[in-house]
Parts: structure tokens; C-alpha cells; sequence
């Protein structure tokens, strides 16, 4: 049947990593709603200690992930094994960036505005991944002719200046728009040339004397959050559950 449906449905190869995606937001949508009946004080759930220690769950998200990893690693793509380990990386993946916010703060946000952070890089990560289970290739590599293959110099130089892009998209502090760059070719341009947000390590450094640059970036960044900022809240409340308000800050569900 798995190889029946691996040849008929998925493209060949593909399985592992379907499983992986499926089992990566099934894990995430299950934890989010465990963790949300935890703050609620409803169903049989409850935080996992050992002597007094509070184990979160990034901790058996890392070892599934790890050996999830390896296990696939070291596994045929075609053979049951490559699946089962796929899924158990899927498992371990979504425990971990679930808490993602937390290993980035060094702290428990998980219900914080910092802990939102955890559901983008979910979502940025399955929409990832599903792209490229359908296909999708990064800067349009399957789509160059026999000829463009050839000339190795043109696509190299390509790839340096598109990186560039990237990178100046970064230090300007235009997260998704440097992600997008990474896939499709020269969108990260228009991070790099627009003004950088307050706080990036570009406004830092090259904003310190130019203080009309600097109020104009406060004023275009203010737009722009007081544009998009309700909506991806909005959105992030629905997925993470922030719009549950619960008297009292506890630590973190695990």
C-alpha cells in the first residue's frame, strides 16, 4: 500500500518527506492545543516535572529529532524505515520550534508577544517544505536550459548577487523578505533598497549621523506595523492561542 501510494500519489522519493511535514504540523496543532487546555486549567493535562525541575517540551523534541535525523540519514528514501524515521523527526521538529522562541530569548515566553515568533517559524517551515514537495525549485534551477547549465559562470554570479540581496535584506532587519529572496530570485532586492528598521544592525551602524533617514525609517516602519502587524495577529491568535486571556502568568505548558 505505502508503495503503491508513494509511486500513484507523491512523487517518487517524496514520501519520507511528506510524512515528516504531516506529522510536523499534526504535532504542533496537538501540543498548541494540550498547552492551551494546561493554561486553561481544563482536561487531564498537566506540566511534566521531575524533582522539581520543569521539562519543557523542547527537551524530547530534540532527542526525536535527533534521532529521527540520523535515522533517516542512514535509511533508504524509498524503504519503510525512511518513513518511520521521517515521522519521528516530523514529532520532534514540531516539539521544538513550537518553543522556538523560548531557545531564541533564553527565557519562557512561550505566551508573550516574543513568543509568537514560534508559530512564524512554524509556518514559515511548513510552507516551506510544502512547496517544495510540489515541486517548487529555488531560483528557478529546473527551469534553465541545457545551455544556461552550461554557462556556469552566469548562474554562480547569479546566485552571488541574489546572496547579496539576501544579506542586506537581513542586516536591515526584513526577516520574510530575505526568506523570500532565498526562493525566488531578486525579490530580496527590495528589502535591500528600502530604508532599514529601527534597531536592525544596518540602522545601527549606518543611520547614526543621518537623522533624516532615521525618522523617516521610524515613520515608514510605523506605517507599515500599524498596516500588517492586526493582521498576523490575528492570524497567530487563531494558530497559537494568544488570545486566551488567562489571569496570572504560569510557566510555560510542556
Amino acid at each position: 500500500m505505502g508503495h503503491w501510494f508513494s509511486r500513484n500519489i507523491v512523487e517518487p522519493g517524496k514520501l519520507p518527506m511528506l510524512l515528516a511535514l504531516t506529522s510536523f504540523v499534526l504535532t504542533f496543532l496537538v501540543t498548541r492545543t494540550v498547552t492551551r487546555l494546561i493554561r486553561a486549567g481544563k482536561g487531564p493535562f498537566g506540566n511534566v516535572s521531575s524533582g522539581g525541575l520543569h521539562i519543557h517540551h523542547v527537551v524530547p523534541g530534540v532527542v526525536l529529532t535527533v534521532i529521527g535525523g540520523f535515522g533517516a540519514v542512514g535509511s533508504d528514501r524509498h524503504g519503510l524505515g525512511a518513513c518511520v524515521f521521517a515521522v519521528v523527526f516530523g514529532i520532534g521538529a514540531g516539539l521544538v520550534l513550537d518553543e522556538f522562541a523560548l531557545i531564541l530569548h533564553l527565557d519562557d515566553v512561550y505566551w508573550t508577544d516574543e513568543g509568537r515568533k514560534s508559530v512564524e517559524v512554524v509556518v514559515l517551515t511548513a510552507a516551506l517544505v510544502g512547496l517544495t514537495l510540489s515541486g517548487f525549485s529555488p531560483l528557478g534551477v529546473d527551469d534553465m536550459t541545457a545551455d544556461e547549465r552550461q554557462d556556469r559562470a552566469t548562474f554562480i554570479l547569479t546566485l552571488v548577487v541574489n546572496f547579496l540581496f539576501v544579506l542586506v535584506a537581513l542586516l536591515k532587519g526584513k526577516f520574510r523578505m530575505a526568506v523570500l529572496g532565498a526562493l525566488i530570485p531578486f525579490v530580496a532586492i527590495v528589502g535591500a533598497v528600502r530604508l532599514a528598521r529601527p534597531g536592525s544592525w544596518w540602522s545601527r551602524h549606518f543611520y547614526g549621523r543621518r537623522h533624516k533617514a532615521r525618522a523617516r525609517s521610524r515613520i515608514r516602519t510605523y506605517r507599515h506595523d500599524k498596516r500588517w502587524t492586526k493582521v498576523r495577529r490575528r492570524a497567530q491568535d487563531l494558530i497559537g492561542g494568544f488570545q486566551e486571556r488567562v489571569p496570572g502568568r504560569g510557566s510555560t505548558p510542556s
